[in-house]
């Protein structure tokens, strides 16, 4: 059976993760649907140092109390920021990286650097005190206000990155507009060390594809290919 850490994306909480957690603990695999720090059940915690070390900090530390090896991470959205983060301090516990229509980072990259400008534009529009940015208001209700300093601070990468887990792309084909996967996800494609795929879906797949998502996140825990 296969461990899986699943990572949201801006102002979700591991609850978005409900569907596809049950769906794979009830083939017996464990399943860890993490909250980061200043979000949803953790929204308590939000303060202005609240930044991408943070998030990297709280999957890494998942990780060695729970003596986890061998895992597939998932990370939706700005998660891709995050399972990179974690595969660069931890490479010898991660089986696979799956990135649910989410960013892909190089070191220096953040996720401000990595989207275009109407996202930037959300990404400005900050509450009362400066820490956070709004929800949209088409979010579910439970989503709360997302850490500004995780998407402006740069991913810092220092592990051998000639060498990475299997890397799995899925792609949410059917976005009302564009969207700022698309560069990536036609990147990919073409990279004969990626899986990638491309789902009829709006960019919530665990919502709109839980079952496609599930069938992927499966094949992802199978031997398969590193990247070189």
């Amino acid at each position: 059976m296969a461990t899986y850490v699943l990572i949201p994306g801006m102002c979700h909480g591991g609850w978005c993760f409900e569907e596809l957690t049950q769906g794979l603990r009830g083939l017996g695999h464990s399943v860890y649907p993490l909250t980061l720090t200043g979000l949803s059940e953790r929204s308590h915690l939000l303060h202005g140092t609240v930044n991408l070390d943070t998030h990297i900090q709280d999957v890494t530390a998942l990780l060695a109390a729970e003596d986890l090896q061998d895992v597939v991470l998932a990370g939706h959205s700005y998660g891709g920021m995050v399972i990179r983060g974690v595969a660069d301090r931890m490479p010898g516990r991660v089986r696979a990286l799956a990135y649910l229509d989410a960013v892909v980072p190089e070191d220096g990259d953040s996720c401000w650097s990595l989207v275009f400008e109407r996202e930037r534009q959300w990404y400005t529009d900050v509450v009362d005190n400066g820490y956070a940015v709004r929800t949209l208001p088409f979010f579910d209700p439970r989503a709360t206000p997302h850490p500004l300093a995780s998407l402006l601070q740069p991913l810092r990468l220092t592990g051998d990155r000639t060498r990475l887990p299997r890397q799995v792309y899925v792609y949410a084909a059917a976005w009302d507009g564009e969207s700022p996967f698309t560069p990536i996800y036609q990147r990919l494609r073409e990279d004969p060390t990626w899986t990638t795929h491309a789902l009829d879906s709006g960019h919530n797949l665990m919502r709109d594809a839980p079952q496609d998502l599930l069938k992927i996140l499966l094949d992802a825990a199978e031997p398969g290919p590193a990247a070189q």
